[in-house]
């Protein structure tokens, strides 16, 4: 019998319990909302399940993006478990590798490139480096697409909103490497315009709330 280990346990009734175990050889995560209550899960689980497949979905088959497997009764999904550790985990003062960081970037584009905008790489925990040496993004969550602002009014809202994947990198290039930050990067992130402020308010929002239920 496969060895289940709980990795984020539910403290309220709205978050899926978060798991890992192997199938056939492979490690896999399981972000489960089958537990939560009726109402809620067949709800808001449901398509918060639908939201995140949906990226994975987009994504597949990109190095640097977990693997999508499937989901369960439409409650849970089942991702690839990447093995590595979070840059959240890394201690102040240790520095990062250049290569690391122009795979991070090549990466963040690649994605940005499919119209997809991840909306919440500020946050350490959702970044892996794997023992790989690679960069892994997780929990998709919260992402957008470029179709869903296809209107005048809206592109801009996205556009902010990938400037802020953008800025992500180099706010952990200033904590992991910033011997490697350009003057014009600190400048960019230094003096951050009024729209951008905004939208890092609108983010800072928003994001708490599907925190709530992620």
């Amino acid at each position: 019998m496969n060895r289940v280990e709980i990795i984020k346990r539910r403290p309220a009734s709205t978050r899926p319990i978060v798991w890992r175990t192997r199938i056939n050889g492979k490690r896999i995560i399981v972000k489960d909302y089958r537990r939560n209550g009726s109402f809620f899960k067949n709800t808001v689980g449901r398509f918060l399940v639908w939201r995140e497949a949906k990226a994975y979905r987009k994504l597949c088959g990109i190095k640097g993006v977990p693997k999508f497997y499937g989901i369960i009764d439409g409650l849970a999904l089942v991702l690839e478990d990447i093995p590595g550790t979070s840059l959240g985990k890394i201690k102040k003062g240790e520095i990062l590798p250049k290569t690391f960081f122009d795979s991070f970037e090549k990466l963040v584009k690649e994605i940005h490139n499919l119209g997809i905008v991840h909306c919440d790489l500020k946050k350490a925990n959702n970044i892996i480096i794997g023992t790989d040496g690679y960069p892994y993004i997780i929990d998709w969550g919260a992402a957008i697409y470029k179709e869903e602002f296809d209107l005048p009014g809206l592109r801009h809202i996205y556009e902010r909103f990938l400037m802020d994947d953008n800025l992500a990198i180099i706010k952990h290039k200033l904590r992991f490497a910033p011997h490697l930050v350009s003057e014009e990067e600190k400048e960019r992130y230094k003096n951050q315009s009024a729209s951008e402020r905004f939208i890092r308010q609108l983010r800072d929002i928003i994001l708490p709330i599907f925190k709530k239920l992620m």
